[in-house]
């Protein structure tokens, strides 16, 4: 996705490369990166939560969330770190969130954190739902939220769980496929190498879809921008996206 998108600006030099980095290695190999020229770096399980420590300056998404997703090197030697996870969610949407709309999250984890966040700085009305209840609860007080223990009506429903990597994805959520004409979109964060069956369920009952996949490519175009300076080529970068 990076490198196509790279090559459709003209930046035929730079390249975009996978690095794996075991957790001890981490602090060091950022350094390393920095030394050798480097312009910036996605940062991905489990290094989240290091890179939140070890950058000299948090976004205000990277420090409400409590995790950092984008490293930037910035030419005066500074380490910024950002969360495009939060702006790429809401990004991926339709349109922007209504101050006042209701949403409910499922799930309680990393990319449950960007998204209610994200939701609750438009304004939304969030609450979640976890299998663990406890989570839920946690999460929503520390986002003004309210922690639910079953799933009703809402004008949007996000998944943040892997409910439906494997299998059936009503096996697992506290939802059925009946339900989901009960929301204007329904999301699920999920990367599936088509909508998935909780997307398809959701078409189905008329409500408007979005992808993991989407918001992999808008999160990745914010990303793409901090570095390069340069405004991303979204269309590309989706086009590799769903090649990939």
């Amino acid at each position: 996705m990076h490198n196509a998108a790279l090559a459709a600006v003209g930046l035929s030099d730079w390249e975009y490369q996978l690095l794996p980095v075991p957790p001890e290695e981490f602090v060091a190999s950022v350094g390393s990166l920095r030394a050798a020229g480097y312009r910036g770096a996605s940062v991905t399980i489990p290094h989240k939560e290091a890179a939140f420590e070890l950058v000299d300056r948090l976004s205000e998404s990277a420090k409400a969330i409590g995790a950092v997703n984008t490293l930037i090197f910035e030419p005066g030697g500074e380490l910024v770190g950002d969360n495009t996870d939060a702006p790429g969610f809401i990004a991926s949407l339709p349109e922007a969130p209504a101050p006042g709309s209701t949403a409910i999250v499922l799930g309680a984890g990393g990319v449950a954190h960007a998204v209610v966040w994200a939701l609750t700085n438009c304004g939304v009305e969030v609450a979640i739902w976890n299998r663990t209840a406890q989570r839920a609860e946690q999460l929503a007080e520390r986002f003004g939220a309210v922690a639910i223990a079953s799933v009703g009506q809402a004008d949007m429903l996000v998944n943040c769980t892997a409910a439906g990597l494997d299998g059936d994805p009503f096996a697992s959520l506290s939802i059925s496929a009946a339900q989901l004409g009960d929301y204007s979109i329904v999301a699920d964060l999920v990367y599936h190498g088509g909508p998935g069956a909780l997307l398809e369920a959701a078409d189905a009952a008329g409500a408007t879809t979005v992808d993991g996949i989407e918001v992999l490519v808008q999160q990745g175009a914010i990303a793409f921008e901090q570095w390069t300076g340069l405004a991303a080529p979204v269309d590309v970068m989706r086009a590799a996206a769903l090649a990939g």
